[in-house]
């Protein structure tokens, strides 16, 4: 095997040429850290470089997991990697350095991959572009002028570039989702609680944020949540029943299912023409593998859905302040943070507990009622993003006013909330591209708890459409 295929393969089989002695992990690490070199001047994906660690990792004993010997690249948020910084993407946290594996991070080890860095993301996971004062920009390996998408932007990037073919990503409105739309990934962000929470509940209380990866293809998504999903045995929280490993259920067929689609958006704004032909080349497609496909929204008071949702994360964001403050002995200096982080905790200070409290009780009745209205359905369609991945700046969190900000998120990114609210499984597919050449993202969201469906589902897109032979000029 030689550096220039490497990134021809996905997880799986990287693992496999481990397994039959074609390749050591030591050779896969070595070509993922060549890519690293070449590509990340262009992208700025990869913000920590764990070489030393990852060369000696890989030499090792490794764990004889699914995915033995692939490098790996782990998020600069949330999971922690012990002895290597975690600074959220922020100069607050800009010393800080983990003193332990997160439960997750543990988790991956003993898949078998190596981890080779940390990879980009804005402060505190906050916007759906990774664009930050302490990291920079991270760019789209399809057209470096766009965004990679936020907050696993820095994931996606170097997944869709070859440099690894799958990366840890987490999601709390879209972080996953939206990320893989904008690189042309598979983004699946799993049902709460299906992966552990890297033992911070706390920080997670409200349950919106989730853990899993991006990846190429859709198999390596399934056998990685294979591997990370057990039930911790410490937790409150009951394991979720599944009827058979989720890799299995990538081999077998959907069968006819029943689809709601819809283009509705938070402001009943009309989308993007390229995004709304995307979703309607997709209702096509369905409907000639044999699915029944009808148009129906969420059917649910948008406008008094956000309103809980800013009260919940804001009060939570708060909190979890509170404790860097602890942890870090100091408060936040004013030039250590952005002016949106800045403005999510000081509203977040102000938010009493009748209100906070108001905010979650609203959320929990709405989830309801969204997931009532879409029970007679198999899966709900729409797209992830209502515009094709805009370019570096259009939101530009650091330099913009806050706002203006807010008017251009709600315009890019429409759509994937609210299944962090009911904390259902959604999936972003790359089915389409745009004129110029930019991945449109679909997203299919499946009942609570039924990964199984949206995997078979996805598989048999994958198929019909394939897109794992499509590269972006970011790649050779």
């Amino acid at each position: 095997m030689t550096i220039d295929n490497y990134a021809d393969y996905d997880g799986v089989a990287l693992a496999d040429l481990v397994a039959r002695k074609e390749v050591t992990p030591l050779e896969l690490v070595d070509a993922a850290i060549e890519r690293i070199e070449k590509h990340n001047p262009a992208l700025n994906a990869v913000v920590h470089k764990g070489y030393e660690d990852a060369r000696a990792w890989a030499k090792g004993d490794l764990p004889d997991g699914p995915f033995r010997g692939v490098p790996f690249l782990v998020k600069d948020l949330g999971v922690k990697v012990k002895g290597w910084p975690a600074t959220a993407g922020s100069h607050y946290l800009r010393d800080y350095v983990a003193e332990e594996d997160s439960i997750l991070a543990t988790r991956y080890r003993q898949a078998g991959v190596v981890f080779v860095g940390r990879t980009n993301t804005p402060e505190y996971g906050i916007t759906g572009t990774t664009e930050s004062a302490r990291l920079g920009p991270c760019r789209n390996p399809w057209n470096t002028e766009h965004i990679s998408g936020g907050s696993s932007g820095g994931a996606a990037a170097t997944v869709a570039a070859g440099i690894v073919p799958m990366a840890h990503a987490s999601d709390g409105l879209g972080s996953i989702r939206i990320p893989a739309a904008c690189c042309g990934l598979v983004g699946l962000k799993t049902t709460r609680a299906r992966n552990p929470d890297s033992g911070e509940d706390g920080e997670r209380a409200m349950g919106f944020s989730v853990d899993h990866v991006v990846t190429r293809t859709v198999r390596d998504s399934a056998a990685m949540l294979d591997a990370t999903c057990a039930p911790e045995p410490d937790s409150p929280y009951p394991p979720l029943p599944y009827e058979r490993p989720f890799a299995e259920e990538v081999t077998r067929s959907p069968g006819k299912l029943k689809i709601a689609y819809s283009a509705e958006t938070p402001r009943g704004a009309d989308i993007h023409p390229e995004n709304q032909a995307a979703l309607e080349k997709t209702v096509t497609l369905l409907r000639e593998l044999g699915h029944e496909v009808v148009e129906q929204g969420l059917g649910v008071d948008y406008r008094t859905l956000y309103r809980a949702q800013g009260a919940v994360s804001a009060s939570n964001f708060a909190a979890g302040m509170l404790e860097r403050e602890e942890m870090l002995g100091r408060p936040p200096e004013e030039h250590e943070l952005e002016p949106l982080t800045w403005r999510a905790l000081n509203a977040g200070r102000k938010i009493t507990g009748a209100q906070a409290f108001w905010g979650w009780r609203t959320l929990r009745r709405l989830s309801r009622q969204i997931i009532h209205n879409l029970l007679p359905y198999d899966a709900y369609l729409c797209p992830v993003m209502g515009t094709p991945p805009p370019k570096i700046g259009h939101i530009d969190p650091v330099n913009l006013d806050p706002k203006e900000v807010d008017k251009r998120q709600a315009e890019v990114f429409p759509f994937t909330p609210p299944f962090n609210f009911t904390g259902q499984p959604s999936l972003s597919l790359p089915l389409w591209w745009s004129a110029d050449d930019l991945p449109l993202g679909m997203m299919f969201t499946g009942r609570f708890g039924d990964e199984a469906t949206l995997l078979r589902l996805a598989a048999q897109l994958e198929e019909a459409r394939p897109w794992i032979g499509r590269k972006p000029p970011v790649w050779n």
